[in-house]
Protein backbone atom coordinates (compact mmCIF):
# COMPACT_ATOMS: atom_id res chain seq x y z
CA UNK A 1 0.00 0.00 0.00
CA UNK A 2 1.36 3.33 -1.12
CA UNK A 3 1.34 6.53 0.47
CA UNK A 4 -0.08 9.15 -1.39
CA UNK A 5 0.08 12.67 -1.10
CA UNK A 6 -3.14 14.18 0.04
CA UNK A 7 -5.21 15.78 -3.51
CA UNK A 8 -5.03 19.54 -1.77
CA UNK A 9 -1.32 19.87 -0.22
CA UNK A 10 -2.80 23.27 1.61
CA UNK A 11 0.58 23.39 3.34
CA UNK A 12 2.01 24.25 0.01
CA UNK A 13 -0.26 27.02 -0.38
CA UNK A 14 0.29 28.29 2.99
CA UNK A 15 3.81 29.33 2.38
CA UNK A 16 3.02 29.77 -1.43
CA UNK A 17 -0.07 31.43 -2.19
CA UNK A 18 0.95 32.21 -5.57
CA UNK A 19 -0.82 28.60 -6.27
CA UNK A 20 -4.19 30.02 -6.62
CA UNK A 21 -3.17 33.25 -8.11
CA UNK A 22 -2.31 31.43 -11.19
CA UNK A 23 -5.45 29.14 -10.87
CA UNK A 24 -8.06 32.06 -10.92
CA UNK A 25 -5.69 34.09 -13.07
CA UNK A 26 -6.67 37.22 -11.02
CA UNK A 27 -10.31 37.79 -11.63
CA UNK A 28 -11.20 40.47 -10.15
CA UNK A 29 -14.72 39.44 -10.38
CA UNK A 30 -14.19 36.45 -7.80
CA UNK A 31 -14.11 39.37 -5.11
CA UNK A 32 -16.77 41.87 -6.88
CA UNK A 33 -19.25 39.62 -5.99
CA UNK A 34 -18.23 37.23 -3.34
CA UNK A 35 -19.42 33.78 -2.33
CA UNK A 36 -18.07 32.94 0.67
CA UNK A 37 -20.02 29.84 2.24
CA UNK A 38 -16.96 28.29 3.15
CA UNK A 39 -13.34 28.56 4.68
CA UNK A 40 -12.26 27.31 1.05
CA UNK A 41 -14.21 30.09 -0.79
CA UNK A 42 -12.65 32.76 0.98
CA UNK A 43 -9.08 31.04 0.99
CA UNK A 44 -10.03 31.03 -3.35
CA UNK A 45 -10.58 34.53 -3.08
CA UNK A 46 -7.23 35.25 -0.95
CA UNK A 47 -4.95 33.68 -3.51
CA UNK A 48 -6.65 35.27 -5.88
CA UNK A 49 -4.86 38.29 -4.93
CA UNK A 50 -1.00 38.60 -4.95
CA UNK A 51 0.86 36.12 -3.37
CA UNK A 52 1.93 36.57 -0.28
CA UNK A 53 5.58 36.09 -1.22
CA UNK A 54 5.50 39.21 -3.56
CA UNK A 55 5.52 41.87 -0.24
CA UNK A 56 5.52 45.09 -1.59
CA UNK A 57 7.24 48.20 0.85
CA UNK A 58 4.41 50.11 1.69
CA UNK A 59 2.02 50.76 4.52
CA UNK A 60 -1.13 52.78 3.23
CA UNK A 61 -3.47 49.96 1.79
CA UNK A 62 -3.27 48.53 5.02
CA UNK A 63 -3.65 51.61 7.31
CA UNK A 64 -6.79 52.38 4.70
CA UNK A 65 -8.23 49.17 5.48
CA UNK A 66 -7.92 49.19 8.94
CA UNK A 67 -9.03 53.15 9.28
CA UNK A 68 -12.51 52.05 7.20
CA UNK A 69 -13.17 49.34 9.53
CA UNK A 70 -12.80 51.42 12.59
CA UNK A 71 -9.18 50.40 13.91
CA UNK A 72 -9.88 47.16 14.40
CA UNK A 73 -6.17 46.93 15.04
CA UNK A 74 -6.35 49.37 18.46
CA UNK A 75 -9.01 47.55 20.10
CA UNK A 76 -6.71 45.39 22.18
CA UNK A 77 -3.07 45.94 23.05
CA UNK A 78 0.15 43.93 21.14
CA UNK A 79 3.22 41.40 21.61
CA UNK A 80 4.77 42.39 18.39
CA UNK A 81 7.45 39.35 17.11
CA UNK A 82 9.90 39.27 14.17
CA UNK A 83 13.04 37.67 13.95
CA UNK A 84 14.77 35.23 11.36
CA UNK A 85 14.14 31.94 13.12
CA UNK A 86 11.95 31.00 16.08
CA UNK A 87 8.92 33.25 15.68
CA UNK A 88 5.90 30.86 15.85
CA UNK A 89 7.22 28.86 18.53
CA UNK A 90 7.81 32.37 20.73
CA UNK A 91 4.27 33.20 19.94
CA UNK A 92 2.80 29.77 21.30
CA UNK A 93 4.86 30.23 23.93
CA UNK A 94 3.82 33.90 25.10
CA UNK A 95 0.17 32.88 24.08
CA UNK A 96 0.29 29.79 26.64
CA UNK A 97 1.50 32.43 29.31
CA UNK A 98 -0.98 35.03 28.91
CA UNK A 99 -3.34 32.40 28.65
CA UNK A 100 -2.14 31.11 32.23
CA UNK A 101 -2.76 35.21 33.41
CA UNK A 102 -6.95 34.20 32.86
CA UNK A 103 -6.31 36.68 29.63
CA UNK A 104 -8.45 36.21 26.36
CA UNK A 105 -5.51 36.16 23.61
CA UNK A 106 -5.52 36.19 19.65
CA UNK A 107 -2.72 34.87 17.93
CA UNK A 108 -2.03 35.50 14.41
CA UNK A 109 1.31 33.80 12.81
CA UNK A 110 2.19 32.67 9.35
CA UNK A 111 2.48 30.32 7.33
CA UNK A 112 0.07 27.80 8.00
CA UNK A 113 0.63 23.95 7.51
CA UNK A 114 -2.61 22.77 6.24
CA UNK A 115 -6.10 24.93 7.16
CA UNK A 116 -5.50 28.97 6.86
CA UNK A 117 -7.38 29.13 9.77
CA UNK A 118 -4.58 28.04 11.95
CA UNK A 119 -3.11 31.75 11.15
CA UNK A 120 -5.80 33.18 13.31
CA UNK A 121 -6.17 31.51 16.70
CA UNK A 122 -8.67 32.04 19.10
CA UNK A 123 -7.31 31.06 22.96
CA UNK A 124 -4.83 29.18 21.76
CA UNK A 125 -7.71 27.46 19.10
CA UNK A 126 -7.56 28.09 15.51
CA UNK A 127 -10.87 30.07 15.02
CA UNK A 128 -13.59 28.50 14.05
CA UNK A 129 -15.03 28.57 9.56
CA UNK A 130 -18.02 29.72 11.08
CA UNK A 131 -16.28 32.97 12.45
CA UNK A 132 -13.78 33.33 9.70
CA UNK A 133 -16.35 33.40 7.02
CA UNK A 134 -18.64 35.55 8.73
CA UNK A 135 -16.16 38.38 9.74
CA UNK A 136 -14.91 37.85 5.85
CA UNK A 137 -18.00 38.07 4.55
CA UNK A 138 -19.01 41.46 7.13
CA UNK A 139 -15.62 43.48 6.12
CA UNK A 140 -16.08 42.45 2.33
CA UNK A 141 -17.62 45.82 1.03
CA UNK A 142 -15.11 48.06 2.64
CA UNK A 143 -12.45 45.94 1.49
CA UNK A 144 -13.61 46.10 -2.14
CA UNK A 145 -13.69 50.62 -1.29
CA UNK A 146 -9.98 50.05 -0.46
CA UNK A 147 -9.46 47.94 -3.38
CA UNK A 148 -11.11 50.27 -5.57
CA UNK A 149 -9.09 53.60 -4.48
CA UNK A 150 -5.91 51.30 -4.55
CA UNK A 151 -6.58 50.70 -8.13
CA UNK A 152 -7.88 54.21 -8.85
CA UNK A 153 -4.08 55.11 -8.17
CA UNK A 154 -2.74 52.78 -10.79
CA UNK A 155 -1.45 50.77 -7.07
CA UNK A 156 -2.28 47.21 -6.17
CA UNK A 157 -5.20 46.15 -4.49
CA UNK A 158 -4.62 44.46 -1.01
CA UNK A 159 -2.55 41.43 -1.74
CA UNK A 160 -2.83 38.26 -0.13
CA UNK A 161 -1.44 38.70 3.41
CA UNK A 162 -2.69 42.29 3.71
CA UNK A 163 -6.32 41.30 3.32
CA UNK A 164 -5.38 38.05 5.76
CA UNK A 165 -3.53 40.93 8.15
CA UNK A 166 -6.89 43.00 8.37
CA UNK A 167 -9.31 39.96 8.88
CA UNK A 168 -7.23 39.02 11.86
CA UNK A 169 -7.56 42.25 13.28
CA UNK A 170 -11.45 42.31 12.44
CA UNK A 171 -11.55 38.61 13.94
CA UNK A 172 -9.75 39.62 16.84
CA UNK A 173 -11.87 42.88 17.81
CA UNK A 174 -15.20 41.18 16.95
CA UNK A 175 -14.21 38.19 19.87
CA UNK A 176 -13.13 40.89 21.87
CA UNK A 177 -9.60 39.46 22.96
CA UNK A 178 -7.31 41.30 25.70
CA UNK A 179 -4.35 41.01 23.90
CA UNK A 180 -2.97 39.93 20.49
CA UNK A 181 0.11 38.04 20.30
CA UNK A 182 1.29 39.15 16.50
CA UNK A 183 3.35 37.56 14.41
CA UNK A 184 5.31 39.07 11.46
CA UNK A 185 4.92 37.76 7.94
CA UNK A 186 8.58 39.36 6.35
CA UNK A 187 10.92 41.65 8.03
CA UNK A 188 9.07 44.34 9.90
CA UNK A 189 9.14 48.20 9.36
CA UNK A 190 6.97 47.34 5.63
CA UNK A 191 5.44 43.98 6.95
CA UNK A 192 1.00 44.74 6.65
CA UNK A 193 1.34 43.80 10.81
CA UNK A 194 3.23 46.76 11.59
CA UNK A 195 0.08 49.01 11.06
CA UNK A 196 -0.30 47.72 15.06
CA UNK A 197 1.80 49.85 18.01
CA UNK A 198 2.97 47.08 19.82
CA UNK A 199 3.14 47.42 23.46
CA UNK A 200 6.31 44.35 23.24
CA UNK A 201 7.79 44.24 20.69
CA UNK A 202 10.17 40.85 20.42
CA UNK A 203 13.09 39.84 18.32
CA UNK A 204 14.01 36.27 18.04
CA UNK A 205 17.71 35.77 16.68
CA UNK A 206 18.65 37.63 13.54
CA UNK A 207 20.37 35.77 10.49
CA UNK A 208 20.09 35.69 6.48
CA UNK A 209 16.80 34.75 4.80
CA UNK A 210 14.66 36.35 2.47
CA UNK A 211 17.61 38.30 1.43
CA UNK A 212 15.73 39.18 -1.85
CA UNK A 213 13.95 41.42 -0.20
CA UNK A 214 15.64 42.26 3.41
CA UNK A 215 19.19 43.21 2.12
CA UNK A 216 22.24 40.94 1.92
CA UNK A 217 23.62 40.99 5.14
CA UNK A 218 22.30 41.01 8.78
CA UNK A 219 22.72 44.54 9.53
CA UNK A 220 20.09 45.19 6.10
CA UNK A 221 18.34 42.80 7.84
CA UNK A 222 18.13 44.03 11.15
CA UNK A 223 17.63 47.99 9.96
CA UNK A 224 14.40 46.29 8.38
CA UNK A 225 13.49 44.32 11.55
CA UNK A 226 13.94 47.08 14.10
CA UNK A 227 10.83 48.79 12.10
CA UNK A 228 8.36 47.26 14.51
CA UNK A 229 9.73 49.14 17.83
CA UNK A 230 7.36 51.97 18.56
CA UNK A 231 7.16 54.94 20.88
CA UNK A 232 6.05 53.99 24.61
CA UNK A 233 7.24 50.45 23.46
CA UNK A 234 9.39 48.34 25.37
CA UNK A 235 12.48 45.58 23.48
CA UNK A 236 12.88 41.92 24.43
CA UNK A 237 15.86 40.43 22.23
CA UNK A 238 17.37 36.92 21.80
CA UNK A 239 20.54 36.98 21.86
CA UNK A 240 22.30 38.67 18.81
CA UNK A 241 25.42 38.77 17.22
CA UNK A 242 27.19 42.26 18.19
CA UNK A 243 26.29 44.25 14.46
CA UNK A 244 22.57 43.66 14.94
CA UNK A 245 22.37 44.16 18.80
CA UNK A 246 24.08 47.32 18.67
CA UNK A 247 21.58 48.18 15.36
CA UNK A 248 18.47 46.82 17.78
CA UNK A 249 19.61 48.99 20.92
CA UNK A 250 20.35 52.44 18.66
CA UNK A 251 16.81 52.18 17.48
CA UNK A 252 15.12 51.34 20.86
CA UNK A 253 17.33 54.66 22.28
CA UNK A 254 16.18 57.13 19.98
CA UNK A 255 13.33 55.84 20.58
CA UNK A 256 13.64 56.68 24.60
CA UNK A 257 11.67 52.86 24.91
CA UNK A 258 13.26 50.17 27.90
CA UNK A 259 15.03 47.00 25.97
CA UNK A 260 16.02 43.71 27.51
CA UNK A 261 18.38 41.27 25.78
CA UNK A 262 18.80 37.35 26.53
CA UNK A 263 22.45 36.77 28.20
CA UNK A 264 22.57 39.83 29.87
CA UNK A 265 18.97 40.63 31.81
CA UNK A 266 17.92 37.21 31.31
CA UNK A 267 18.13 34.10 29.88
CA UNK A 268 18.68 30.15 30.23
CA UNK A 269 20.46 28.99 33.67
CA UNK A 270 19.50 25.16 33.07
CA UNK A 271 18.77 22.78 30.75
CA UNK A 272 18.22 18.88 30.52
CA UNK A 273 17.45 17.25 27.57
CA UNK A 274 14.77 14.73 26.83
CA UNK A 275 13.20 12.78 23.92
CA UNK A 276 9.80 14.43 25.17
CA UNK A 277 11.51 17.82 25.63
CA UNK A 278 13.40 19.62 28.39
CA UNK A 279 13.69 20.75 31.73
CA UNK A 280 14.70 24.19 31.95
CA UNK A 281 15.49 27.09 34.92
CA UNK A 282 15.04 30.31 33.76
CA UNK A 283 16.32 34.02 34.89
CA UNK A 284 13.25 36.05 33.98
CA UNK A 285 13.26 40.12 34.51
CA UNK A 286 11.73 39.90 37.55
CA UNK A 287 11.76 36.62 38.96
CA UNK A 288 14.40 33.03 38.89
CA UNK A 289 11.60 30.24 37.36
CA UNK A 290 13.39 26.82 37.93
CA UNK A 291 12.13 23.22 37.07
CA UNK A 292 10.27 24.24 34.20
CA UNK A 293 8.86 20.95 31.83
CA UNK A 294 8.83 22.52 28.24
CA UNK A 295 7.60 19.52 25.66
CA UNK A 296 9.68 21.18 22.91
CA UNK A 297 13.15 20.07 21.63
CA UNK A 298 16.33 21.56 21.29
CA UNK A 299 18.32 24.76 22.87
CA UNK A 300 16.71 26.90 20.63
CA UNK A 301 13.11 25.93 21.89
CA UNK A 302 15.38 26.96 25.46
CA UNK A 303 16.04 30.29 23.95
CA UNK A 304 12.47 30.57 22.69
CA UNK A 305 11.11 29.96 26.43
CA UNK A 306 13.08 32.62 27.76
CA UNK A 307 12.16 35.46 25.95
CA UNK A 308 8.68 34.42 25.96
CA UNK A 309 8.91 34.92 29.78
CA UNK A 310 10.42 37.80 29.34
CA UNK A 311 7.91 39.00 27.26
CA UNK A 312 5.07 38.48 29.32
CA UNK A 313 6.79 39.58 32.53
CA UNK A 314 7.61 42.94 30.09
CA UNK A 315 3.79 43.31 29.25
CA UNK A 316 2.08 42.36 32.58
CA UNK A 317 4.36 44.45 34.76
CA UNK A 318 7.20 46.05 32.83
CA UNK A 319 9.46 43.62 33.84
CA UNK A 320 9.40 44.29 37.97
CA UNK A 321 6.59 42.06 38.06
CA UNK A 322 7.39 38.27 38.71
CA UNK A 323 4.94 35.71 37.01
CA UNK A 324 3.77 32.99 39.72
CA UNK A 325 5.97 29.71 39.51
CA UNK A 326 3.08 26.94 39.06
CA UNK A 327 1.34 29.14 36.16
CA UNK A 328 4.59 29.61 34.60
CA UNK A 329 4.69 25.55 35.06
CA UNK A 330 1.61 24.53 33.76
CA UNK A 331 1.44 26.93 31.01
CA UNK A 332 4.68 25.39 29.62
CA UNK A 333 3.03 22.44 29.97
CA UNK A 334 0.60 22.98 27.63
CA UNK A 335 2.93 24.40 24.73
CA UNK A 336 3.03 22.63 21.12
CA UNK A 337 4.53 23.77 17.86
CA UNK A 338 3.43 21.80 15.07
CA UNK A 339 6.08 21.15 12.67
CA UNK A 340 9.19 21.83 14.75
CA UNK A 341 10.83 19.01 15.13
CA UNK A 342 7.77 17.21 16.47
CA UNK A 343 7.50 13.83 17.00
CA UNK A 344 4.92 11.87 14.72
CA UNK A 345 5.56 8.48 15.33
CA UNK A 346 7.48 7.02 17.91
CA UNK A 347 9.50 3.52 16.22
CA UNK A 348 11.29 4.32 14.54
CA UNK A 349 10.97 8.29 15.68
CA UNK A 350 9.49 10.42 12.24
CA UNK A 351 10.34 14.07 13.14
CA UNK A 352 8.65 16.56 11.27
CA UNK A 353 10.88 20.17 11.41
CA UNK A 354 9.95 23.07 9.23
CA UNK A 355 13.90 24.36 8.96
CA UNK A 356 14.02 26.57 5.71
CA UNK A 357 17.56 28.35 5.80
CA UNK A 358 20.83 27.26 7.17
CA UNK A 359 20.41 28.84 10.76
CA UNK A 360 17.52 27.14 11.41
CA UNK A 361 18.65 23.80 9.89
CA UNK A 362 21.80 23.91 12.45
CA UNK A 363 19.71 24.82 15.37
CA UNK A 364 16.98 21.53 14.44
CA UNK A 365 19.80 19.18 13.72
CA UNK A 366 21.55 19.44 17.14
CA UNK A 367 18.13 19.25 19.06
CA UNK A 368 17.71 15.85 16.78
CA UNK A 369 21.03 14.90 17.70
CA UNK A 370 20.63 15.43 21.58
CA UNK A 371 17.11 13.98 21.87
CA UNK A 372 17.19 11.11 19.67
CA UNK A 373 21.17 10.48 19.12
CA UNK A 374 20.65 8.61 15.49
CA UNK A 375 23.15 6.60 14.47
CA UNK A 376 20.63 6.40 11.15
CA UNK A 377 18.95 8.58 9.56
CA UNK A 378 16.92 8.69 6.61
CA UNK A 379 16.02 12.57 5.68
CA UNK A 380 12.96 13.62 3.46
CA UNK A 381 14.53 17.26 2.01
CA UNK A 382 12.42 19.68 -0.51
CA UNK A 383 13.64 23.38 -0.40
CA UNK A 384 11.96 26.32 -2.11
CA UNK A 385 13.59 28.21 -5.06
CA UNK A 386 14.20 31.47 -3.51
CA UNK A 387 15.74 29.78 -0.51
CA UNK A 388 20.00 29.64 -0.17
CA UNK A 389 19.73 25.76 -1.58
CA UNK A 390 23.49 25.24 -0.87
CA UNK A 391 23.68 26.62 2.46
CA UNK A 392 20.29 24.24 3.63
CA UNK A 393 22.35 21.60 2.38
CA UNK A 394 25.59 22.48 3.99
CA UNK A 395 24.05 22.85 7.23
CA UNK A 396 22.05 19.38 6.52
CA UNK A 397 25.61 17.28 5.39
CA UNK A 398 27.34 18.87 8.64
CA UNK A 399 24.61 18.76 10.76
CA UNK A 400 24.41 14.58 10.37
CA UNK A 401 27.59 14.00 9.55
CA UNK A 402 27.88 11.43 12.39
CA UNK A 403 25.31 9.61 11.05
CA UNK A 404 25.09 6.87 8.30
CA UNK A 405 22.14 8.85 6.26
CA UNK A 406 20.12 8.07 3.64
CA UNK A 407 18.92 10.97 1.55
CA UNK A 408 15.49 11.23 -0.31
CA UNK A 409 14.86 14.43 -2.01
CA UNK A 410 11.75 15.09 -3.54
CA UNK A 411 9.43 18.54 -3.80
CA UNK A 412 6.25 19.87 -2.64
CA UNK A 413 3.51 21.13 -4.73
CA UNK A 414 4.86 24.74 -5.01
CA UNK A 415 5.34 25.72 -8.32
CA UNK A 416 8.34 27.27 -6.38
CA UNK A 417 9.73 24.03 -5.39
CA UNK A 418 13.45 23.12 -6.57
CA UNK A 419 13.11 19.90 -8.90
CA UNK A 420 14.04 16.68 -6.70
CA UNK A 421 17.20 16.26 -9.38
CA UNK A 422 18.53 19.54 -8.85
CA UNK A 423 18.48 19.59 -5.24
CA UNK A 424 20.21 16.06 -5.34
CA UNK A 425 23.08 17.37 -8.22
CA UNK A 426 23.65 19.92 -5.51
CA UNK A 427 23.97 17.83 -3.22
CA UNK A 428 26.56 15.49 -5.08
CA UNK A 429 28.48 18.56 -5.40
CA UNK A 430 28.90 19.13 -2.04
CA UNK A 431 30.08 16.06 -0.83
CA UNK A 432 26.84 14.21 0.12
CA UNK A 433 27.65 10.39 -0.35
CA UNK A 434 26.33 9.78 -4.18
CA UNK A 435 25.37 6.34 -2.99
CA UNK A 436 22.56 7.60 -0.18
CA UNK A 437 21.45 9.94 -2.63
CA UNK A 438 17.68 9.14 -3.78
CA UNK A 439 15.23 11.38 -5.65
CA UNK A 440 11.35 11.60 -5.64
CA UNK A 441 8.58 13.92 -7.12
CA UNK A 442 6.27 12.70 -4.61
CA UNK A 443 6.30 13.39 -0.82
CA UNK A 444 4.20 10.42 -0.34
CA UNK A 445 7.06 8.28 -2.10
CA UNK A 446 9.51 9.12 -0.51
CA UNK A 447 8.29 9.09 3.11
CA UNK A 448 7.18 6.03 2.56
CA UNK A 449 10.30 4.47 0.95
CA UNK A 450 12.56 6.38 4.09
CA UNK A 451 10.34 5.09 6.66
CA UNK A 452 10.09 1.20 4.78
CA UNK A 453 14.14 1.46 4.70
CA UNK A 454 14.35 2.63 8.65
CA UNK A 455 11.85 -0.13 9.44
CA UNK A 456 13.59 -2.97 7.74
CA UNK A 457 16.87 -1.70 9.23
CA UNK A 458 15.40 -1.57 12.70
CA UNK A 459 14.24 -5.27 12.16
CA UNK A 460 17.67 -6.14 11.35
CA UNK A 461 19.34 -4.86 14.01
CA UNK A 462 20.18 -8.01 16.16
CA UNK A 463 23.88 -6.60 16.37
CA UNK A 464 22.91 -3.24 18.10
CA UNK A 465 23.96 -1.36 15.38
CA UNK A 466 22.34 1.97 17.02
CA UNK A 467 19.52 3.98 16.96
CA UNK A 468 17.51 5.00 13.81
CA UNK A 469 15.53 7.89 12.62
CA UNK A 470 12.93 9.22 10.18
CA UNK A 471 13.40 13.32 9.18
CA UNK A 472 11.36 15.36 6.94
CA UNK A 473 12.73 19.30 6.38
CA UNK A 474 13.75 22.14 4.06
CA UNK A 475 10.62 23.66 3.54
CA UNK A 476 6.96 24.45 5.42
CA UNK A 477 5.51 23.04 2.49
CA UNK A 478 6.92 19.97 2.78
CA UNK A 479 6.67 19.68 6.16
CA UNK A 480 2.58 20.54 5.77
CA UNK A 481 2.00 17.99 3.13
CA UNK A 482 3.89 14.75 5.12
CA UNK A 483 2.04 15.78 7.95
CA UNK A 484 -1.38 15.38 6.17
CA UNK A 485 0.09 12.41 4.75
CA UNK A 486 0.52 11.00 8.58
CA UNK A 487 -2.92 11.58 9.37
CA UNK A 488 -2.41 14.35 12.40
Amino acid sequence: MSIDPPEKNAGAAAEDADLGASALSQDDSVWASPSVGSVEDVYRQLLARAPESAMEPRMEAVEQAVELLGDPHRAAPVIHITGTNGKTSTARIIEALLLSQDLRVGRYTSPHLESVTERICLDGSPVTEETFVRVFAEIAPLISVVDSGLEAEGKQRLTYFELLTVLGFAIFADAPVDIVVLEVGLGGQWDATNVADAAVSVITPIDLDHTELLGDTVEDIAHEKAGILKPEGFLISAAQVPEVADILLERAQELGIPFRFEGVEFGVTERTPGVGGQQLSIRGLASEYEELLLPLLGAHQAQNASVAVAAVEAFVGGGERALDLEVVRDAFAAVTSPGRLELMQPSPPVILDAAHNPHGVRASAEGLVESFHPERLYAVVGVLAEKDVDGILRALHDGYDHARTQWWFTRSSSPRAVDPEQLAEAAIALGFDEAAVRTSSSIGEALEEALSAARAESASDSEGKGESAVLVTGSITVVGEAREILGR
